[in-house]
Order: C-alpha cells, then sequence, then structure tokens
C-alpha cells in the first residue's frame, strides 16, 4: 500500500494579523502551534507522510520553526508554490505576481502525488474525530473524493465574518454543489447571513460548511490540471487578481459532464481557527480545556 499523504496548505504563511505571525502563535498549553494538533492527529490515523505547501522566501523561517518540529514524528516534505509553476497554457500572464489561489497551490504537488492523499490548512483546528473519519475513507474510498464537512455554527467567529464553502448533499451522501459563501456572521438578531454570488443569503446553524478538508485519489491532479487551464484561458494576460480555490474545482467537476463524486462526510467536532486576534483566547481557552479532559497530551511533541 502507498503511502497515506496529508498535503498542508501553508504557503500564506507570513500573513499578520496584529503584529504577529499567526501560523506561528503558541496555543496550546506549552506553546503548541495549530498545526502541531492537526500532525498529532494524522499520524494517530494512519498517515505516515507530510507534504507542507510552502514559498520559497519563507523556507528558512518554516523549516526552523514547525518543520523541525513535525519532521521528529513523521516523514516530511516541502513544496514550493510560485506564480509561474503552471500547466501548460496558451497564454503568459507577464506582470503576475500574485499566487493563483489553492487549486494552483495544490498543483505545485504534481509529480510528488501518486496515492490517495488529503488536504487541509496550516492555520485550521480540525480535531481527532475529523481526522479519523479522512484516513478512513482514504484507506477505502466508496467515492472520487470526499469533503469532511462541519456545522456551519461550529466554525463561526465571534468576532467578525468568515468566509465558507456552504455544501448539499444528496439522498446518497454525495456533495451535490460546494457555494464559495463570503461574509457570514450572525446578526444581533440570531441570524445567519451571508453573501453568495453578490447577492445576500440566509443560513441556518446545521447548514454544511466545508473547511479545506478534502481527501482524493491520485487522478485528482488530471482534474486539477483541466481546471486549472480552462480557468487561465479565459482570463487576461494582464489579470493580477483573480483566483482559483480547491472549492472551485470541486464544484466545477460535481456539475460537468464527468460528475466527480464527492463523499459528504459530516462531523461534530467543532472547528476553529485564529481568523482574528479576538480568537486567540478563544483558541488557547479550548485547547487548555482538551488537555484537562485528556484529549491531548501537553506537551504534544
Amino acid at each position: 500500500m502507498s503511502e497515506l499523504t496529508l498535503v498542508v496548505l501553508a504557503a500564506g504563511m507570513g500573513k499578520r494579523f496584529g503584529n504577529r505571525i499567526k501560523q506561528l502563535e503558541p496555543l496550546g498549553p506549552s506553546g503548541e502551534l495549530l498545526i502541531d494538533y492537526s500532525v498529532n492527529d494524522a499520524v494517530k490515523n494512519g498517515f505516515d507522510r507530510i507534504v507542507f505547501i510552502i514559498r520559497k522566501d519563507i523556507e528558512e523561517l518554516f523549516k526552523s520553526t514547525i518543520g523541525a518540529r513535525v519532521e521528529k514524528i513523521v516523514k516530511t516534505e516541502y513544496v514550493f508554490q510560485s506564480v509561474e509553476q503552471l500547466p501548460k497554457r496558451e497564454k503568459d500572464f507577464p506582470s503576475r505576481v500574485k499566487p493563483w489561489g489553492t487549486a494552483q497551490a495544490l498543483w505545485c504537488c504534481n509529480g510528488v502525488i501518486d496515492g490517495n492523499f488529503a488536504v487541509i490548512n496550516a492555520d485550521d483546528f480540525y480535531g481527532a474525530k475529523a481526522f479519523a473519519a479522512l484516513a478512513g475513507f482514504l484507506k477505502n474510498p466508496d467515492a472520487d473524493a470526499c469533503s469532511v464537512d462541519f456545522r456551519l455554527a461550529n466554525t463561526l467567529s465571534e468576532y467578525g465574518a468568515v468566509n465558507r464553502g456552504i455544501c448539499r448533499a444528496n439522498a446518497d451522501g454525495l456533495i451535490t454543489s460546494v457555494e464559495e459563501t463570503k461574509q457570514i456572521i450572525r446578526g444581533e438578531d440570531g441570524i445567519i447571513r451571508g453573501k453568495y454570488d453578490g447577492y445576500e443569503r440566509l443560513l441556518h446553524d446545521d447548514d454544511t460548511a466545508s473547511m479545506s478538508m478534502w481527501g482524493f485519489n491520485a487522478e485528482f491532479m488530471g482534474v486539477l490540471r483541466h481546471q486549472l487551464r480552462k480557468f487561465l484561458d479565459n482570463l487576461q494576460p494582464d489579470e493580477g487578481t483573480a483566483e482559483l480555490t480547491i472549492a472551485d474545482v470541486v464544484g466545477r467537476e460535481i456539475q460537468s459532464s464527468r460528475g466527480l463524486r464527492v463523499r459528504d462526510i459530516p462531523t461534530d467536532s467543532r472547528w476553529f481557527g485564529v481568523t482574528y486576534e479576538s480568537d486567540i483566547e478563544s483558541a488557547r481557552e479550548t485547547l487548555s480545556k482538551y488537555v484537562e479532559d485528556g484529549i491531548y497530551k501537553s506537551p504534544l511533541i
């Protein structure tokens, strides 16, 4: 059996909130980072290889901090995201300096992925149950891909609006749409509102939210190449900001004639991150409680 690979999207490291780098914020009782918990949960559930997608300019910082921690417990590799790393296309983009989004970040793993793999964000907490569900699917897949999804209410921030991929599934448990919904926030009246395609949408606590926790087979890299080419060929050469996300690719392939089959795997785990600086204290309190309850040890690694 090939290695079970966890791909971690970390090229955004260095984006700051307040005066600090959020991926390096010590949140656990012994100074653990959020990525420490994800790696711990992944390894315990059978992942034996971690591939970090980073930028070349943060290589030294990343390897001396996060990399040095992770390399102690699991095989660790690095892939570099650059603006130029794209599938063959009809046109060039000479003035582009901004990366093309998470779909292009994952494409940078082309040639590195040779079996079933998972994708997560570096600065999110997903929980042990979510990783168990993800690994279980990848070991015995019954669809082309999966999305481990969370109750929308378990992914909101008390301190501001967030963006979420709202998923719809059919009676067979297969996702029928992924709608990237912006500016989601609970109002003073208790109603959750967001914007999809520029229009206000009312949402509910039990709506299903994708938090970029995906499972794919190796053939998905070909799907990614096709959608990236299509995306790029529709842009002007001076395009400076357009991005394609993994959720965009999945949603488009579900609707295509190829009909990508994506298993919806709901979890009651609580997701959290540090979107806003005010989220830090809440995250620390939650992790301390998990240690007190024996869910995690501290130090973790």
